[in-house]
């Protein structure tokens, strides 16, 4: 996997129905399409610097388990980036399949968070750089099935379980600043940063100008790995070139 400074922009690729689209606050009923072949998109993104980008199969996020493996496999063959792929990965037997089909990491939602314990054993097959915790908050608390139901858990007790079962990266989405261009929630990130230090946290959500990347990484700690970028860049705020150039040099 490639590594420097501008690794930390990831940006995003979700599918629907084959094709690459963005939703709403994660709403199925708010949704824009970007392009008809999201292997495209990826080629697009896979330039110097880009280590990894983050695909999401939002019809397997709904309906619980992977529903555009072949697009995913295109994708994979297609970069020399890596890619994470999440929406619908529930059980070892879709942990294998997504990996098989060339996925570097799977993203984990409902499966770990509405049971962390099981976790536990899931990293000890898969390896912990294999396994990415996503904890998507809404009002405050956790969502999980696509965003459809609620885990009745807060986010930082949540990762505190998930740390205990051996996730080591997570990736921690304010639903409520998805695909709404209306920056991030950083306090919110950075309170995760800061409870669980030894954890990598990724940034997913909100981001909509070049300011708010600079403001993001330039007062978080250190585990703040990366930032997932979106619906800003297939709107046209800003290049991506332009994204990977914020980030400060350490």
């Amino acid at each position: 996997m490639r590594n420097d400074r501008s690794s930390k922009i990831i940006p995003a690729i979700d599918i629907r129905n084959g094709r690459c689209v963005r939703l709403v606050q994660g709403d199925y009923a708010r949704e824009k399409i970007y392009d008809g072949d999201p292997c495209e998109i990826a080629k697009r993104w896979d330039i110097p610097g880009v280590a990894i980008i983050h695909v999401v199969d939002l019809d397997g996020a709904r309906d619980g388990s992977p529903a555009n493996l072949k697009i995913i496999a295109k994708i994979a063959k297609s970069l020399s980036a890596k890619i994470e792929v999440g929406g619908g990965i529930r059980s070892k037997k879709d942990i294998e399949k997504v990996l098989e089909h060339g996925a570097e990491r799977v993203v984990l939602g409902t499966v770990i968070c509405e049971d962390p314990s099981s976790a536990r054993d899931i990293v000890k097959e898969f390896g912990a750089e294999r396994i990415v915790a996503g904890i998507d908050a809404k009002n405050g608390v956790v969502a999980t099935r696509g965003w459809l139901k609620s885990a009745n858990v807060e986010p930082i007790e949540l990762a505190g379980k998930l740390s205990d079962a051996g996730i080591r990266r997570i990736i921690f989405t304010d639903i409520s600043t998805d695909g709404m261009l209306g920056g991030p929630n950083i306090r919110a990130i950075r309170n995760l940063c800061a409870a669980y230090p030894h954890l990598k946290i990724i940034s997913s959500g909100g981001i909509s100008s070049l300011g708010d990347i600079r403001e993001l990484f330039a007062g978080s700690p250190e585990n703040l790995e990366a930032a997932i970028v979106g619906k800003a860049l297939y709107e046209g705020k800003f290049a991506l070139e332009e994204a990977l150039a914020q980030i400060p040099r350490s």
